[in-house]
């Protein structure tokens, strides 16, 4: 059996560009997220989030795949 973690990045190097791109996020929409720590807020405000970015990269996807 293989001891494989879901939640790890495939490219390592990007994530300082996710924190970056999870923090802008969370500003555009009004989340008060901070470096480290955010267990103050609620779980549909980190979910916001989340939701939020995945919005965000498959907008991006689609519009960069009817540009070829």
């Amino acid at each position: 059996m293989s001891n494989s973690n879901s939640n790890s990045q495939s490219v390592p190097e990007a994530k300082s560009a996710m924190n970056r791109f999870k923090m802008e996020v969370a500003n555009e929409i009004g989340v008060p997220l901070s470096d480290g720590y955010n267990g103050n807020l609620t779980s549909a405000q980190n979910g916001s989030v989340g939701g939020q970015m995945v919005k965000k990269m498959i907008e991006a996807q689609e519009k960069q795949m009817a540009n070829k």
